[in-house]
């Protein structure tokens, strides 16, 4: 997003910032915040899903297909440069101070973060210090289906049934998979079907945004409903453990992400600079991605936890300085490229 639009439309930043804030916060006191990183992980599942449809949709009206090449290049881009600064820190403080006993692992660790799988069942995932990767391969795996489900549902039947026929059918595989873990429910929280309907819950936000648009902009209460689902995030981050829960995965996953629509429609499009008191969870949801990166290794190697936050965000404004946002002007400059060269051709 360029500097001028970040000014304009704070909202989305903002609510990332909350994300990443309740992910630090149960990191660092879980009995305390002991749902807070299931409800911040939820909203950026369906964040992403509402922004990640939008750009397809848009390849899909304005050119009749997905850009595929375009599309998994900006997912590279955004995620790659990032994710191999914080996997090369880790190899190099397991590596000369060996600090959790996990240098026979930094290789297995590495190898199983870049290629998107730590929340595949099986087989070994190396450093538990990277288990929160998880998250990351869930996203990066709907995204090798949601493209090509989403283009063949416009063509055929239409993009509301397809989301809707794809989340009763993530849902009935969620079910699936609580049943057969019935004795140890707590096995299917990394699985990819048990959050997916979050970021389907988002993918129908943008499907229907113009009529959502319309109708929170019609209702006098929009506000009040905006507070209620405020609230209900809110009190689901003291909730005790929920991991070991069915209704986490079949009820509590879709409530988060219907309240994070909501909220996304409340406050996401609000123009003009932020007001100073947002100012602080806007520049915190700018770093959100380096900051989920290197805060769950940090929490490992520093008791504080306090310092765990600090360094936390030091090393999140440190990949965003050198790491993230070159990488995002190249992109920029390699697509002006690519356009020129496109141009020339047609």
């Amino acid at each position: 997003m360029a500097g001028n639009q970040r000014d304009r439309f704070y909202g989305l930043d903002a609510l990332r910032g909350v994300a990443i804030l309740l992910v630090l916060l149960r990191h660092s006191w879980p009995e305390t915040f002991g749902g807070a990183g299931i409800v911040g992980v939820v909203v950026f599942f369906a964040l992403s899903g509402y922004l990640i449809t939008q750009l397809l949709m848009r390849d899909i009206d304005e050119f009749g297909r997905v850009r595929y090449g375009r599309f998994y290049r900006h997912r590279a881009f955004r995620l790659i440069p990032a994710l191999v600064f914080m996997l090369a820190g880790f190899a190099v403080i397991e590596g000369v101070w060996n600090i959790l006993g996990d240098r026979v692992e930094i290789v297995r660790s590495v190898i199983v973060g870049m290629t998107y799988t730590m929340n595949i069942p099986g087989f070994g995932h190396g450093s538990d210090a990277l288990s929160h990767l998880w998250t990351l391969a869930t996203e990066e795996q709907f995204y090798l289906v949601w493209p090509a489900l989403l283009l063949l549902g416009m063509k055929r039947w239409g993009p509301r049934k397809t989301v809707a026929i794809a989340t009763a059918g993530v849902l009935a595989l969620c079910a699936a998979t609580i049943w057969v873990a019935h004795a140890e429910v707590i096995k299917v929280y990394t699985l990819p079907t048990s959050w997916a309907s979050a970021m389907l819950i988002g993918a129908w936000a943008r499907i229907e945004h113009e009529k959502l648009s319309q109708w929170f902009s019609a209702i006098s209460y929009s506000r009040v409903l905006a507070a209620v689902s405020a609230t209900a995030l809110g009190a689901l981050c003291f909730v005790p453990e929920p991991k070991s829960w069915p209704v986490t995965y079949l009820v509590g996953g879709p409530l988060i992400a219907l309240c994070t629509v909501v909220l996304v429609f409340a406050f996401a499009g609000k123009s003009g600079p932020p007001p100073l008191a947002v100012k602080p969870l806007v520049g915190l949801g700018a770093i959100s991605y380096a900051a989920y990166l290197w805060n769950y290794p940090i929490s490992k190697w520093v008791e504080n936890d306090w310092l765990v936050i600090v360094l936390t965000l030091v090393a999140a404004v440190v990949s965003w300085l050198l790491i993230e946002r070159p990488a995002q002007n190249f992109r920029r400059h390699l697509e002006k490229r690519l356009a020129r060269k496109e141009s020339v051709l047609f």
